[in-house]
């Protein structure tokens, strides 16, 4: 199903920073420029935090785990070498960040909290296709955080099944698996929305 891939990336992709400014900027935050370093962040907080609360479903600690990522960054910064561009490397640093607070949160016991509304990133206008991705949004909230993650990382931020494999530390067979679990709980769920609304109109 591709609309997970469809409702929800497409104002990411419109929104893609330069990768010749991330270069620039990179270079003279690794030369201590803290200017620089702050440009960076306010050009790629918004993305992150859409990253963290999709995959936390819960804003309180999609902020704490903004913030976390950028810190990592601003520590790690020193090592990355130009190899991929530096969104690609912040972004993957990001989905570390979520994944290690995630096994924290499982060693502590601690009880997963749902949100309800992720569709507000900014205030696009209100046409068909940003109610699709509202909905799209909202359907994966409800998620269990297992099917969240893999369904996130596959789906909205393009990971392949071996690099997903390599990050969450399953067995490439049990990613495939999670991911058509989620689908399929994420058909279920937009399509008992999608009836919802038809009876009450």
């Amino acid at each position: 199903m591709p609309e997970e891939r469809d409702a929800i990336s497409s104002t990411q992709k419109a929104q893609a920073p330069s990768a010749e400014v991330d270069e620039s900027l990179v270079e003279r935050a690794q030369g201590g420029d803290a200017r620089a370093f702050e440009e960076l962040y306010r050009t790629h907080v918004d993305r992150v935090y859409a990253l963290c609360l999709r995959m936390s479903a819960d804003r309180e600690r999609a902020e704490r785990l903004t913030q976390d990522a950028f810190v990592r960054c601003w520590e790690k910064l020193g090592t990355f070498r130009g190899e991929s561009r530096f969104s690609s490397w912040l972004y993957r640093m990001t989905v570390n960040v979520v994944l290690n607070d995630q096994r924290a949160r499982k060693r502590r016991h601690l009880r997963l909290e749902s949100t309800g509304d992720l569709g507000r990133y900014g205030r696009p206008a209100p046409d068909r296709r940003t109610e699709e991705r509202i909905d799209v949004e909202r359907a994966l909230a409800a998620l269990p955080e297992a099917a969240r993650t893999v369904l996130v990382l596959y789906g909205i931020e393009g990971y392949k099944y071996r690099e997903i494999a390599e990050m969450t530390g399953l067995a490439e067979g049990t990613v495939k698996a999670q991911i058509h679990r989620a689908r399929k709980l994420l058909e279920e769920a937009l399509g008992r929305d999608r009836e919802g609304t038809d009876h009450d109109g």
